[in-house]
């Protein structure tokens, strides 16, 4: 799937650096094969055990987004991978989703909102009912959760094997 993507800076001119104008988000199903993507991938657990008390890091590892459950995308503008994601199968009506990260580099260019409108497009082809994720609290979260809250996501309880911290978010988005 592919998405147009061009930024408009606060003087309200194009901020693109592809030159035409805008550039082209291409997400698309990812096997992690590349070094690039591991490394983004590693990059972000790195991030999340950083930021979050060790019993608090949900992120997966490189095996767990192999897993025949989830799927993984990947995000290239120009070539260039800028992003990931993932989709958990969690039952017949509901997945959650996993690893989204956008790289340093390509930040506030639509990024994370192109991969997260590829993975509610691949739940709603599942006929899923619901969208669940887990996320963490404070400052190192607030863009994440301001992207879900945008997309309709909703604050819900705990799910699936979480236990409630005060540093979760839970969140969910009915898809029907």
């Amino acid at each position: 799937m592919k998405s147009q993507l061009s930024e408009i800076d606060e003087s309200g001119l194009s901020n693109d650096s592809s030159g035409g104008g805008s550039a082209t988000i291409e997400v698309t199903v990812d096997d992690l094969s590349s070094p690039e993507v591991q490394a983004l991938v590693a990059a972000h657990l790195a991030d999340m055990h950083a930021v979050s008390p060790r019993e608090n890091v949900h992120a997966m590892a490189i095996e767990g987004l192999q897993r025949p459950d989830v799927t993984f995308w990947s995000a290239r503008i120009q070539g260039q991978l800028c992003g990931c994601g993932a989709l958990k199968v969690l039952s017949d009506t509901a997945g959650e989703i996993k690893s989204m990260r956008t790289h340093p580099e390509f930040l506030r260019r639509g990024v994370a909102q192109a991969i997260l409108d590829e993975i509610i497009r691949a739940a709603m082809a599942r006929s899923y009912i619901h969208l669940f994720l887990e996320t963490g609290s404070g400052e190192a979260f607030e863009a994440a959760q301001a992207l879900y809250l945008r997309n309709g996501f909703e604050r819900t309880e705990a799910f699936g094997v979480y236990v409630v911290t005060e540093f979760n978010v839970f969140m969910v988005k009915a898809l029907r």
